[in-house]
């Protein structure tokens, strides 16, 4: 009883942040569940498990809200299950001891990703409701962003959201709303892979499952409050910092760094993530732009 009230404070964290930055579900999970004495693989594959029913929802929404560019889904989601199945693959095969630092760096450089992008980026700009990208661009998108989120425990919306909206090409809801479609593909596939190689094990994440989902539930009308209470980019900055100091602190101990080192890495990472903190903040305080509605976008015809 006791664990599963843990995993379910720990599903309660992750969809508080997933909610109020529109990604970081997997990544957030996974870094408390490996807090809470997890194995590696265990965590990414009981996140994986659980995000099987919340990306289905949450692509079922997004296609009533007509917020989905279904080529897009397809050109990315379907090498992005290629990867999530090498990915879970990989970690699967890896011992406790091996995957442990494996994955506290992918999620160190994640969170890295995260912390600058909320903190320094510029909101970017859309020009379309539907995608102008092309296979060529989208598919090793996709294969990277599987591969990490499932080998890193999460990464699959800081890679491929982050990226697609910085090019600028594709209105936001339409690149979240196809994103979240896709991923369900990377997450049945995740699964299959943990399935496969843990087994036994596998079968065992099932209260973390329930936990990680009864708290997504719980926590999912808080998070759409708190989305519309606090910055995303002072929110998401302070997201990264933890993730970069909770996964920097596993590396620092598997690799037996001591003082005066030691105390030189958390320093600056603390300050660093400080000053990001506070420069987040003034700029949150900032009047914002007023936003053009994606429908008002004039969108020219293209010959076909």
């Amino acid at each position: 009883m006791r664990s599963l009230l843990i995993f379910t404070l720990v599903g309660v964290g992750a969809q508080l942040v997933d909610g109020a930055l529109g990604m970081a579900f997997g990544v957030t999970a996974s870094t408390l569940l490996v807090l809470s004495g997890v194995g590696a693989a265990q965590a990414s594959a009981a996140v994986h498990l659980a995000e099987v029913g919340t990306t289905l929802a949450s692509g079922v929404s997004h296609w009533r809200f007509k917020n989905i560019d279904w080529p897009m889904v397809a050109k990315l989601g379907i090498p992005g299950a290629v990867g999530a199945f090498l990915g879970a693959t990989l970690l699967s095969s890896l011992s406790t001891e091996s995957a442990a630092p494996v994955m506290a760096g992918i999620l160190l450089a994640i969170g890295v990703y995260v912390l600058l992008r909320f903190s320094l980026r510029k909101p970017p700009v859309f020009s379309s409701l539907s995608s102008n990208h092309s296979a060529k661009f989208l598919a090793p998108l996709g294969l990277f962003g599987g591969f990490i989120d499932a080998s890193g425990g999460g990464g699959w919306g800081p890679v491929t959201t982050s990226t697609l909206l910085s090019r600028g090409k594709t209105a936001p809801r339409t690149v979240i709303g196809s994103v979240s479609a896709s991923e369900f593909l990377v997450s049945v596939s995740a699964s299959l892979g943990f399935l496969i190689g843990l087994r036994d094990e596998f079968l065992n994440n099932l209260p973390i499952v329930l936990g990680l989902a009864v708290g997504g539930v719980i926590a999912a009308p808080f998070a759409a409050w708190l989305v519309s209470r606090v910055s995303p980019a002072l929110l998401g900055t302070a997201v990264g910092g933890v993730i970069v100091l909770t996964n920097g602190q596993k590396l620092v101990k598997y690799f037996g760094i001591d003082a005066p080192w030691s105390t030189v890495f958390y320093a600056v990472v603390v300050v660093a993530w400080a000053s990001l903190v506070v420069y987040a903040w003034r700029t949150s305080k900032k009047p914002a732009a007023v936003d053009v509605p994606a429908e008002d976008v004039a969108v020219p015809k293209v010959a076909v």
